[in-house]
């Protein structure tokens, strides 16, 4: 039976597609991965579409199949794609079998404000391990991000130790066809040791 780790947030634009490409890509290092794009505009899709990737496809919205990934043989980890619809039924069929959710999140007051809502109105209901993961974090203003992890825990969500900063690089990459890991332009290095680090630290609570 593989670990499910869900990638969520009732908000766009928050990177949600480019932490599911990317944590797919480097936890098959160490697991048979399968990433499932269940949000109806295929982000994800396309982008692995264009380029090799160690891991495998499926774009898949209907909660009957979805509720099958829990039986999936040969696959130690499914890696789960949402649309940024909380009332979606893909997305509540998601969280309802999930291990794992990962909330990609930024770190502007608004965007916090939206999160703790989903937190409190369709996450925590749910009973499922998660953790806030702050993207889109100029690297010239680290402390906002701080200052965001701050209040986060004051009001009782969890949230990863490290984030992951805005680069160039990120945009390439669906162009290209390729994770962070193995993109080549400026700062792609830097880009990637965000995502590594994240995936070290998710893997002590996936375990």
């Amino acid at each position: 039976m593989p670990k499910i780790l869900v990638i969520t947030n009732g908000k766009g634009g928050v990177g949600k597609t480019t932490t599911a490409v990317n944590l797919a890509a480097i936890l098959s290092k160490r697991f048979s991965t399968l990433l499932v794009d269940a949000d109806p505009q295929n982000s994800a899709g396309w982008w692995v579409k264009r380029g090799e990737m160690p891991f495998e496809l499926s774009c898949e919205t209907r909660p009957p199949l979805l509720q099958q990934l829990k039986q999936i043989k040969n696959v130690d980890l499914v890696v789960i794609d949402t649309p940024p619809a909380l009332q979606s039924s893909s997305l509540l069929t998601a969280i309802a079998i999930a291990d794992f959710l990962v909330l990609p999140s930024q770190a502007a007051p608004m965007d916090l404000v939206a999160l703790i809502e989903t937190v409190r109105h369709t996450i925590a209901p749910a009973k499922v391990a998660y953790r806030v993961l702050l993207t889109k974090v100029d690297p010239r203003s680290l402390g906002d991000a701080l200052e965001a992890q701050k209040s986060l825990q004051e009001t009782g969500i969890p949230v990863f130790r490290n984030f992951i900063r805005s680069y160039k690089a990120h945009e390439r990459c669906p162009l290209d066809g390729v994770p962070i890991t193995q993109a080549k332009s400026n700062n792609a290095r830097e880009a990637a040791s965000d995502y590594r680090r994240v995936a070290s630290e998710l893997l002590s609570h996936l375990n």
